[in-house]
């Protein structure tokens, strides 16, 4: 840090094992991305490449050497993994994996209907590949999936060797862990806190309400995801209490009185 102040929460060091800052790359160039990077990569700790935003992207492989200069992990959005499956293709989605030395991958089924225990599989196959994380939640906003089922699909997909479940809330936050309006579902969220380890989970929150709600309720160091490359610094500002959303949370009121 740049200064020194008291009564800063300690942040766990990077590379983090909770307290993770998970960023969705919608398609930088290559020269963003580098610029991104030259202020955020202390704060940074995974990059997704959205949806199937890694198909269409030009240099595609100069903007993942950016990333790996920086020994920040990448990866595919499911919604690849998804595109692949669905077209009978996940040797070959691992085979681009390895090509891109992409080395975190993504096993959603927000877009097609998987039976569970298929995707479990689909999870202990690509931990033979790399660091798998999983999403658990539907895209679709009618599709609204009790807390009992959230548990046991999460319980599950760590089992099958999931480092990580994302709590799906797509890029606008508007579905999953969210009702439509970007609303936390907070009794949702509280009864999976009592099954499933907050370490374990990465929450996607790409709303400044949403961040502010899990740090109020897990911490400084919650999992965060769906952050957008112009929100790092702000949301690491409103983790360590030095954003006006959390000025007071940290304080011992009684030692700067």
């Amino acid at each position: 840090m740049n200064f020194n102040l008291s009564q800063i929460p300690e942040r766990s060091q990077k590379p983090r094992k909770d307290g993770l800052t998970m960023v969705m790359d919608k398609g930088l160039s290559v020269e963003e991305a580098r610029n991104f990077l030259s202020v955020c990569h202390p704060h940074v700790d995974i990059i997704k490449l959205g949806f199937g935003t890694s198909f269409v992207t030009p240099n595609l492989k100069d903007k993942l050497k950016v990333y790996a200069e920086h020994d920040i992990p990448v990866y595919f959005g499911g919604t690849l993994f998804e595109a692949f499956l669905i077209r009978n293709q996940f040797n070959d989605y691992i085979e681009v994996c390895k090509e891109f030395n992409v080395g975190y991958m993504e096993v959603s089924d927000g877009s097609i209907n998987i039976p569970h225990a298929e995707k479990c599989g689909y999870i202990e196959k690509l931990t033979k590949h790399g660091i798998v994380l999983s999403e658990v939640g539907s895209k679709d906003a009618e599709h609204i999936i009790p807390p009992y089922k959230w548990i046991e699909l999460m319980r599950a997909e760590l089992a099958a060797g999931s480092a990580y479940v994302i709590a799906e809330a797509r890029e606008a936050g508007n579905v999953g862990i969210y009702r439509g309006s970007g609303e936390v579902r907070e009794g949702l969220v509280q009864e999976i806190l009592t099954q499933i380890p907050a370490e374990k989970i990465l929450w996607e929150a790409p709303q400044k309400a949403q961040q502010l709600y899990f740090i109020e309720l897990i911490g400084a160091n919650v999992n965060l995801g769906n952050i957008a490359p112009t929100e790092v610094i702000p949301l690491e500002t409103m983790r360590i209490g030095l954003r006006g959303d959390t000025f007071d949370l940290f304080l011992n009121k009684e030692a700067v009185e």
